[in-house]
């Protein structure tokens, strides 16, 4: 019978299993701790410092926190607030030196110190003395500050010759005011824990910083960046606003509704260990809620727990979210005309996306010993929290939209999230067969389009407004590198219209399917066919208005290309003459004049010079479209912004005031905003 060969490392007995004591186990697998050995990591250290100072004030025990970087690379956190004990706690070490040398020693255990906090699990400032090469901790208590340092995590004193002498003995550096309290903290990070490239970027500490003063209102907050290359200067970060002040804070363009705040608290029950033994015990969780709806369309929401921010989100997260989609559903939409017939197919429901299209919302909840999933506590787990979360949400949202809140701003509301719904519900696959067989060509590009031969960067598509001027245009273009698109239709005005319509618009579909990059929230800016794309419309005010949809429609559905500034518009001139065999042209009358002043100068007339108007592009000939919009030698272009397009949006809507078919609308227009007209004489 054949005998199996014993593999390698087989034997497994006692003399194999390890006990990690003190801080080894934070250095063997820093993972656990906080999160891995990468920039986030390096950054945890700094966060657990500031967590406990920020909960000292959310105590009400601290008003000021400062954070410095300093040139030789440590970082220091200061805070006035009561200051680690400095009391003799086990063993003749005291409290100061268990709760930087001992894993799951702290004040935050049970209720005693804070009766809520985002330090929780007693390992923070251990874990950040365990990855550290040098620590100093300073107390200011008991009428003087007293000092101890660390080197590679072991307790003493260091010498003014630089030495190191092991001790458990506080230094008592000098004498304070009675009454002065408060912590410094200073750490040098060990570099052979952490990645080569592992660092502590300012922009996110100042970001998080800012933060975190929106969730205990009073609190000041100072950043200071000594580092080599930095400014040296000190940032100031305060809110007395609270959550109302971080969405203001948070929200981007233009507001669609007021910021709306839901608060409230309730109890629920929980079972810990208590002597030995699993206790059930009563927890109160308070609710705290800022929101508001933008025009815009991506969702902001930050969730905490206390002090900490969870990323995550959590069970509080998820109480907040049903509690939206069972309002909106049951209240906000319920019978909503618009939406009738998708009820009747049971797609007029409304998803947590549609709701939070262009929402801005941060939750904040506060509970003593909450459950986080992991130390890094980025997940809220604690289970009574989620109908705490959902009652106060479902009853304040309720209240708002029946009348609490402004009716204009719920209204808003309910026709954004029902629009968000049709969107949805809109087959994206039946609208695409559709646009492909009314509007493609065999080569699956618009028929009308005349494409160029060489696609990229380099290449341009040109969409030129009418027939009329399309011909001169092919004619005079590069065929090479530049693409031509005529409009013949009405285009779209994607500020007001539905994604439905815009889909739907035939001249919208032809820019859509040539650009080939996709639209919306898909639209992806490294499948653009062209480099550019330059808007060549009349210079006259039929042109403004086109010009003025064109941009309307990429700030809507293709944002990454005016953000990538590449969306021109061409400038061709109004006038042009001919004087002494050179040809001149202006842009505006009062460039005309001015060009006619410098060429009467002598004994030139100017009723000599024999202007020409170009009423459209189409007056021009193929040499002079191509010299003043086509050749980039001659040409003048515009580069439009995001800035343009939001004016253009604008622009667009009022055009559709004074030039469309709603009377009615263009009436009320006019008797708000002229100063010329008599009401009491008109007969409306």
């Amino acid at each position: 019978m054949p005998t199996r060969r014993k593999a390698e490392g087989a034997d497994y007995d006692a003399s194999h299993i390890q006990v990690l004591k003190g801080l080894e186990a934070v250095r063997k697998r820093p993972g656990m701790y906080i999160g891995g050995t990468g920039s986030d990591g390096l950054s945890h250290l700094l966060w657990e410092l500031v967590d406990n100072a920020v909960d000292e004030a959310a105590g009400g025990f601290a008003t000021k926190i400062d954070v410095t970087f300093h040139r030789d690379r440590s970082i220091e956190v200061t805070d006035d607030g009561r200051g680690i004990p400095i009391d003799v706690k086990d063993k003749g070490r005291t409290a100061l030196e268990v709760v930087f040398t001992e894993l799951h020693a702290g004040g935050k255990f049970g209720s005693g110190a804070y009766a809520a906090s985002g330090g929780l699990h007693g390992v923070g400032a251990s874990v950040v003395n365990a990855l550290s090469t040098k620590l100093v901790a300073e107390v200011d208590r008991d009428g003087a500050t007293w000092r101890l340092g660390f080197s590679e995590r072991l307790p003493g004193r260091f010498e003014t010759d630089g030495s190191f002498t092991p001790t458990s003995t506080l230094e008592k550096v000098k004498g304070v005011r009675r009454g002065t309290t408060g912590t410094r903290v200073r750490f040098w990070p060990d570099t052979e824990v952490f990645d080569p490239d592992a660092t502590i970027e300012y922009a996110s500490v100042r970001e998080r910083l800012a933060r975190m003063c929106f969730l205990v209102p009073g609190l000041k907050i100072r950043l200071t960046d000594k580092r080599p290359g930095a400014s040296g200067e000190t940032e100031e970060f305060v809110s007395k606003g609270g959550l109302a002040d971080f969405v203001d804070y948070l929200s981007v363009g233009e507001n669609l509704t007021e910021v709306v705040r839901f608060s409230g608290l309730g109890t629920f029950t929980e079972k810990v260990a208590q002597g030995g033994a699993m206790t059930e015990i009563e927890r109160e969780c308070t609710v705290e809620v800022a929101l508001r709806w933008v025009k815009g369309y991506e969702p902001v929401v930050v969730s905490f727990v206390n002090t900490i921010p969870t990323t995550e989100g959590g069970t509080h997260v998820a109480g907040f979210e049903r509690a939206m989609t069972r309002v909106v559903n049951d209240v906000l939409l319920n019978d909503l005309r618009k939406l009738a017939k998708l009820a009747k197919e049971g797609k007029g429901n409304a998803t947590k996306e549609d709701i939070q299209e262009g929402l801005v919302a941060a939750l904040k909840v506060t509970l003593p010993e909450p459950q986080f999933r992991g130390q890094t506590k980025e997940e809220l787990g604690t289970p009574g929290v989620q109908s705490i979360v959902y009652e106060v949400v479902k009853r304040d949202f309720t209240n708002w939209i029946g009348g609490d809140g402004k009716k204009t701003h719920v209204n808003a509301v309910r026709d954004k999230v029902a629009n968000a719904v049709i969107n949805r519900v809109t087959s994206k696959q039946a609208l695409e067969t559709k646009r492909k067989a009314a509007n493609l060509g065999a080569t699956g590009m618009p028929d009308k389009l005349a494409d160029c031969r060489v696609h990229g960067l380099d290449s341009e598509l040109i969409i030129v407004e009418g027939d009329s001027a399309a011909g001169p245009a092919k004619q005079g273009r590069n065929s090479e590198t530049q693409a031509v698109l005529p409009l013949r239709g009405k285009i779209v005005n994607a500020g007001k219209a539905t994604m439905k319509q815009v889909l739907d618009n035939a001249e919208a579909q032809a820019i859509f399917t040539a650009i080939g990059a996709g639209q919306g929230k898909d639209f992806d800016l490294d499948l653009a066919r062209y480099g550019r794309i330059v808007i060549l419309c009349d210079a006259d005010v039929d042109g403004s208005h086109i010009r003025c949809l064109l941009l309307t429609l990429f700030h809507r559905y293709m944002r990454p290309m005016l953000d990538a500034g590449r969306i021109f518009a061409a400038q061709p001139p109004l006038y042009t003459t001919k004087v002494g065999g050179e040809t001149y042209r202006a842009w505006s009358d009062a460039e005309r004049d001015r060009i006619v002043a410098e060429l009467t100068k002598g004994n030139r007339k100017a009723e000599s010079i024999q202007w020409s108007r170009f009423k459209g592009l189409g007056e021009m000939d193929v040499a002079e479209l191509a010299e003043t919009a086509l050749d980039s030698g001659s040409r003048i272009l515009k580069r439009m912004t995001v800035d343009d397009a939001e004016a253009a949006a604008r622009a667009a809507d009022l055009f559709e005031v004074l030039m469309g078919n709603d009377v009615n609308r263009r009436r009320d227009f006019l008797l708000a905003n002229s100063r010329f007209v008599d009401q009491d004489a008109l007969d409306v």
